[in-house]
């Protein structure tokens, strides 16, 4: 296909040619901490699988800096890339790099000599804190892999060659699977057996990726050589990249912080939920996905003078989504038993699988909110209009945190089940009206 398709094929084509890869690529990026669970639910203990949830949600943040950040930096690329401007392009993708590769290793030693610190703050109980400590601590030590496989990622989905990351993805969420059975089944290493194995699959796709696209760059002939550096372009990229961090940190910082609520409740809540939200991890992919390719759809089509494609898209997107949250819907309040038992056993756990149903159950009907935010907050993103998009994901994070803890200590932990979709809502309706109102058309970036 024409590597310039999304400026190119029919939106609805073009969409579905991107998203397609992106979204099976994310459900196996879902693999590393869904298969972590799994395994040590079923081979170590209940405690085991607390341990692992319990660092879910502040993991979940380190992960969302590195996709946030690769795709705000993306957005610059794909304008450079649809105005055929090689030398910039090549530019921006050298300056980001760069840049994240120094943020990585400061966000990794940090982690490293505050782990216990930061699990002792989100209220983990006595009993899991150990584990807990120590998956993280490994974790961070494979963060700088995390941060060059997410980034380099973006950049291919620049180009439009999100194939490359689906297929390093099902490679290295395959091999993470097969070394989390080996070293916690047969080696017994119990929690540190699946945080050695992510470690170690993380790796090889980031050396691996950073190899196929020096690759590619190869195939963009340039004027002049690009530096590793550019002021300009890291400032431009800033005003995207920060934005979209903090989007894509609100649903995890939003987590983190409701978890330190959740973790009141004890352990055995803390496991039920955590089985919930790996579940609601998968049932988000494609939104998140949509919206990931909203970005570069709308940034590229601006690069090519195609305003008229960007609307089209975004009416495309509404069905895409709905779809998607019609066939959330259908598989989770039909299967939710089967799901669960993937991470729990219901004769075994009692109220760690009621909480987990209890949650399952209730988001299940929501799913639609976030997918209509994903796609507004995308497009807005990909047209370098990050003020209302920004203040959109506040009050998303505001809502969430604010409710949970000021209602579920009197109201019970479903508070913090229904904190979420009412923040999802407020998300979309200021990022729809800001769409409305067409401001992002006069305030592109770059």
């Amino acid at each position: 296909m024409n590597k310039e398709y999304l400026i190119c094929e029919k939106p609805w084509k073009a969409l579905l040619v991107f998203a397609f890869p992106m979204i099976i690529g994310n459900l196996f990026q879902q693999l590393y901490t869904m298969v972590d669970t799994i395994v040590v639910g079923k081979y170590v203990s209940e405690n085991a699988l607390a341990a692992v949830g319990a660092c879910y949600s502040l993991t979940a943040v380190f992960i969302s800096i590195a996709i946030g950040g690769g795709i705000g930096a993306s957005v610059i690329t794909s304008r450079y890339f649809g105005a055929r401007d090689y030398r910039r392009m090549k530019t921006s993708i050298k300056t980001a790099l760069f840049v994240f590769c120094i943020l990585s290793v400061t966000l990794a030693v940090f982690g490293w000599i505050f782990s216990k610190q930061m699990m002792v703050w989100l209220n983990t109980p006595v009993a899991v804190l150990d584990d807990a400590i120590l998956y993280l601590k490994i974790y961070f030590l494979g963060l700088p892999f995390l941060f060059m496989y997410n980034i380099l990622s973006s950049m291919f989905n620049a180009l439009g060659k999100s194939k490359i990351p689906l297929y390093l993805l099902i490679f290295s969420s395959v091999f993470n699977m097969v070394l989390d059975v080996v070293l916690v089944r047969d080696y017994h290493m119990g929690v540190k057996g699946v945080a050695v194995a992510t470690f170690i699959a993380q790796g090889i796709s980031a050396v691996v990726s950073a190899f196929l696209l020096v690759k590619e760059m190869k195939n963009y002939p340039a004027s002049a050589s690009a530096g590793w550096f550019d002021r300009m372009e890291f400032t431009t990229m800033s005003k995207v990249a920060l934005p979209s961090i903090l989007q894509q940190s609100t649903i995890s910082i939003g987590m983190m912080l409701v978890q330190s609520v959740v973790n009141s409740f004890g352990e055995q809540v803390l496991a039920g939920f955590s089985a919930g939200t790996r579940i609601e991890s998968l049932c988000i992919v494609p939104m998140m996905a949509m919206g990931n390719v909203m970005s570069a759809y709308t940034a590229q089509n601006i690069g090519a003078g195609r305003l008229d494609r960007v609307y089209k898209g975004y009416k495309v997107a509404y069905i895409l989504v709905g779809i998607f949250a019609l066939v959330d819907a259908i598989v989770v309040e039909g299967f939710y038993p089967q799901l669960l038992q993937m991470f729990l056993e219901e004769s075994q756990t009692g109220i760690a699988y009621n909480t987990g149903v209890t949650y399952t159950v209730f988001i299940g009907w929501f799913y639609i909110f976030i997918g209509l935010k994903m796609i507004t907050d995308g497009l807005l993103r990909g047209a370098g209009y990050m003020k209302w998009f920004t203040i959109a994901n506040m009050v998303n994070l505001g809502i969430r945190v604010f409710l949970s803890m000021i209602f579920a200590p009197i109201y019970g932990v479903e508070m913090v089940w229904y904190a979420i979709p009412i923040g999802w809502l407020a998300n979309y309706l200021i990022s729809f009206v800001t769409y409305l109102r067409g401001t992002w058309k006069r305030r592109l970036v770059g």
